[in-house]
């Protein structure tokens, strides 16, 4: 944004998440999302759900995109696309992250960061299970080293974005994707600032598998920086 242009506002801003079976916990995302924007902001989810979770984004306005459920980074890749406003927010739909923070995140972008990206473990993200926060903890440090600057969580779902970041990069994983949207960025030069934000024990059951989750984001850490000829 240079000097002359006007500072975006909540009307210039999307919502995205990509959402299933989660009708535990959409329904207080999105009410948050109402209250801490006045209504302004857009959303967009891309649902892959059999409960009745898209039913219940829809009362709340939110645009919902349905499609056969294909993982985690094939919905918010496409919710991230459906956006049409010049910053898309990106949250996970279990109510673990704090809405409230979303137009401090937008004042960042004003400053003229280009993405926002949500450090959960700088207060020790303790409603997280200890086996997540110690992987979470190795993939920050591994993408620190690889990326040859101060990682310090890669895999959060809470990000504010420049619509120009999100449309010039080609997205290529899916459990991986919250690692590669981060490190994507960071190694094509945009400015990225990372902040200290709250997070919650989630509402409803996860449906990823630790393991096998772990392993596929640690190879989307090790493949996108190879892409990246980082080494």
């Amino acid at each position: 944004m240079s000097d002359t242009d006007a500072p975006y506002t909540l009307d210039d801003v999307t919502v995205v998440m990509g959402t299933y079976n989660e009708e535990a916990a959409i329904d207080a995302v999105l009410s948050d999302i109402e209250t801490v924007t006045d209504g302004r902001a857009s959303v967009v989810c891309v649902d892959g759900s059999s409960d009745r979770t898209p039913a219940i984004a829809r009362e709340h306005g939110a645009h919902v995109v349905e499609q056969e459920p294909r993982g985690y980074g094939v919905a918010v890749r496409a919710a991230l696309l459906a956006a049409d406003t010049p910053v898309v927010v990106t949250t996970d739909c279990d109510d673990t992250y704090p809405m409230e923070r979303i137009p401090a995140f937008l004042d960042y972008v004003n400053e003229g960061y280009d993405v926002v990206s949500g450090d959960r473990l700088y207060w020790g993200a303790e409603e997280m299970p200890p086996f997540n926060r110690l992987g979470n903890a190795a993939f920050a440090a591994l993408a620190s080293l690889l990326v040859g600057e101060r990682v310090h969580d890669t895999t959060t779902g809470m990000r504010a974005y420049r619509r120009e970041v999100i449309e010039t990069i080609e997205w290529t994983q899916n459990t991986g994707l919250s690692a590669e949207l981060l490190l994507r960025p960071l190694c094509r030069g945009y400015d990225v600032l990372e902040v200290p934000i709250e997070y919650d024990e989630r509402l409803g059951e996860t449906k990823l598998d630790p393991l096998e989750g772990g392993a596929e984001i640690l190879g989307s850490i090790l493949k996108v920086c190879a892409e990246e000829r980082l080494f």
